[in-house]
């Protein structure tokens, strides 16, 4: 790796976490050797790179530091025309037409030998499934996560229950076939998903809910992770009780 590529992923590792890395952490990812990497740091400081850290504890790139937005590898690039070949696919209309919109940014910005790569790539997305309309305005819908608003939901479940709930937001999740919407409930006082597609009407209040959406998606991501936990405990333990 040429010098000048390797100064330029230092900072690309560094951009990509908020912790502390080592200089041996840095110097594994990168196949080179510690010595090389303090080198190389010292010579970013040098150019005045808001690196802060020293050796031994590990380093931080600081917040501010700007980069030309479309410097990318040609491993980003296919990276990311796959992940907005995907979104094209499967999103609502407003984000399916930005995907569409960010590959040919994409293209008409990198250099001409780079271009088959977004136009022509190795890697596909499998074609989007088919299913009915979502009635629920999506784009709303994101709208009332990022504002941390309240969602009135008029929703019938598997067994053809029609229930009202009022819910908190948190992301909306795209699997394979389907959307959820992992929200708060007010009714259940507890995290559930609601299925997009069986949500007859969702009523956007202007109401904020009481808590921090950061400080709620830490406490569902750590409710999903005891959940996962458990339920791979219970197969385990099916599993030696002689169960397939």
């Amino acid at each position: 790796m040429r010098r000048a590529d390797r100064l330029f992923q230092i900072i690309q590792v560094l951009r990509r976490t908020r912790k502390p890395l080592t200089a041996e952490a840095i110097a594994k990812e990168l196949e080179t050797s510690k010595r090389t990497i303090y080198r190389d740091i010292a010579t970013l400081i040098g150019q005045r790179v808001p690196i802060r850290g020293e050796a031994g504890t590990g380093y931080v790139l600081e917040k501010g530091f700007d980069m030309p937005p479309l410097m990318l590898t040609p491993d980003e690039i296919e990276a990311a025309v796959l992940g907005a070949q995907w979104v094209a696919g499967r999103a609502d209309p407003v984000l399916a037409k930005a995907a569409q919109d960010l590959i040919a940014k994409i293209v008409d910005t990198i250099p001409e030998r780079l271009q088959p790569l977004a136009l022509e790539p190795a890697s596909r997305a499998r074609p989007k499934w088919v299913a009915e309309a979502d009635t629920t305005d999506m784009t709303q819908l994101r709208a009332h996560i990022y504002a941390s608003r309240k969602v009135r939901l008029h929703y019938r479940d598997e067994q053809g229950r029609d229930t009202e709930r009022t819910v908190w937001p948190i992301a909306i999740g795209y699997l394979e076939t389907v959307l959820h919407l992992a929200s708060w409930c007010e009714l259940r006082k507890d995290f559930r998903s609601f299925r997009i597609d069986r949500i007859a009407q969702a009523v956007f209040l202007d109401e904020k809910y009481p808590e921090r959406r950061a400080a709620l998606r830490v406490k569902w991501m750590k409710h999903m992770q005891e959940k996962h936990m458990q339920e791979k405990h219970m197969q385990e333990r099916g599993c030696h009780d002689g169960n397939p």
